[in-house]
């Protein structure tokens, strides 16, 4: 057996037992986070005293699964070595203040199959990304192995073909190590930041780059697969060292992220309320003022300031009244859902702008929408056959015609012939096949009232 001394102990974070164990409780303890049904996180690797709260709020967010985690598949980039391709170490363990952290070879060995994948023991040579997320790790998950990866230089599709491999089911946890923007003033910094977080929540990978986070290949892999598996990202904790800890003329970025289904990702029913109450507070600053209210974002807790599509319904005594959205994540999912909102009593145009007494007596469901995803499709009963009834809204698009059916539609339109046909008369096209040049965009939605 060869168990790796820890590189960092003392530095980055204590190197007293008892003392880093209240350091890393401690943190999670402060952490404002729901617990979420993550598949993956992003935290932050600097000394603790910098980063540690947010890397508190990444962890805590999973802290709930720690009975079901056996697997971490941790991956972070190199500070220290320039190598190429993606570094496993030929230890069998990574120890840490608090004991050792067993490495899982099963998963070692599946990594090892891949070509840019290499034993490079002297990555791991006093590099700290990696190490730093190991006392969290022992504290939430002490029984699960770890699949420790060091990315150098290598392309973003090896980083996501890794990932796939080792991706698993419940039972394994992704977690990428990453600050974001180094060494700017502490606005320049926030300013960045936000950038990078929003790139994030749209999954962009195209937009995560090296001045944005020095884990950009490992984050930029994890966006690939979030794309593929159609995963929402939320960011949970956005800070840097001048919130902290340091001065704020030359701060580090830390932002906490996590990734879960988007089909049965669930907002907090506190946060569900709070965008409720936001449109019914929109509709009624209408009434009295013809226009919605202006917002205070940073009022609001980071999950409602995440860029998210969405879609606003509006209905008296059953009936459709208004329902307008985006089918793109623009803006911030308040904002989105407030403007939206307007949209929906005063400019859709199937209605009349919408009357003092009848907003009074309105009532407002919200849509969280997923990502489109092209649908291919080489026939009408083709593209029925890929649909799930009362899962998948669906978007058709044919030349200048377009339309779009929530997954609540079903509800009224159970047939998937009837869904179809409704959907084209909707894009005002006829109800014949569609051409060999339309296209079809498969989405799921988070709808609550």
């Amino acid at each position: 057996m060869t168990i790796r001394a820890p590189a960092v102990a003392g530095t980055f974070y204590p190197a007293n037992p008892d003392a880093l164990d209240r350091a890393v409780r401690g943190a999670l303890a402060a952490a404002q986070v729901e617990p979420v049904q993550a598949k993956a996180i992003v935290a932050p690797h600097a000394g603790y005293i910098y980063s540690g709260p947010i890397a508190g709020t990444s962890f805590q967010s999973v802290a709930h699964l720690r009975d079901r985690i056996r697997r971490i598949v941790l991956i972070g980039p190199t500070h220290r070595m320039h190598f190429f391709g993606i570094a496993v170490p030929t230890a069998t363990g990574l120890a840490t203040p608090l004991g050792t952290v067993a490495i899982d070879h099963a998963g070692v060995d599946v990594a090892l199959q891949d070509p840019d994948v290499r034993l490079i023991d002297a990555a791991f040579d006093g590099e700290h990304a990696l190490e730093v997320e190991l006392p969290f790790i022992q504290v939430l998950f002490p029984r699960a192995a770890v699949v420790p990866l060091i990315v150098g230089e290598t392309s973003v599709e090896a980083v996501e073909r890794v990932l796939a491999t080792l991706w698993g089911g419940p039972e394994t946890l992704i977690i990428v190590s990453s600050d974001l923007s180094h060494y700017h003033d502490y606005d320049a910094a926030r300013s960045l930041d936000l950038i990078t977080s929003q790139a994030i929540e749209v999954i962009a990978p195209a937009r995560v780059d090296a001045n944005g986070a020095c884990g950009h290949r490992a984050i930029a892999g994890l966006l690939r697969r979030a794309h593929e598996l159609d995963l929402r990202a939320t960011t949970r904790d956005l800070r840097n060292s001048g919130d902290t800890r340091g001065p704020r003329d030359r701060v580090v970025g830390y932002g906490a992220y996590t990734f879960e289904d988007a089909e049965t990702a669930r907002l907090a029913d506190s946060h569900r309320r709070m965008l409720v109450d936001a449109a019914y507070a929109t509709l009624r600053h209408i009434a009295a003022k013809g226009r919605p209210p202006e917002l205070n974002l940073l009022s609001f807790p980071p999950a409602l300031r995440a860029q998210r599509a969405t879609f606003v319904t509006i209905e008296l005594g059953g009936q459709l009244r208004g329902c307008v959205g985006t089918v793109a994540p623009v803006a911030p999912l308040i904002a989105d859902v407030v403007a939206n909102t307007q949209k929906a009593a005063l400019q859709d145009h199937r209605f009349n702008p919408m009357s003092a007494q009848e907003i009074s007596q309105a009532t407002i469901s919200i849509s969280i929408l997923s990502h489109l995803r092209c649908q291919p499709f080489v026939s009408d009963a083709d593209l029925l056959d890929r649909l799930r009834p009362g899962v998948d809204g669906l978007m058709i698009r044919q030349a200048d015609h377009r339309a779009l059916f929530l997954p609540k539609v079903w509800s009224d339109l159970p047939s998937p012939p009837d869904f179809l046909g409704r959907l084209k008369q909707k894009a005002g096209l006829p109800n014949v096949p569609l051409a060999g040049t339309a296209s079809a965009f498969r989405f799921t939605a988070e709808t609550f009232a």
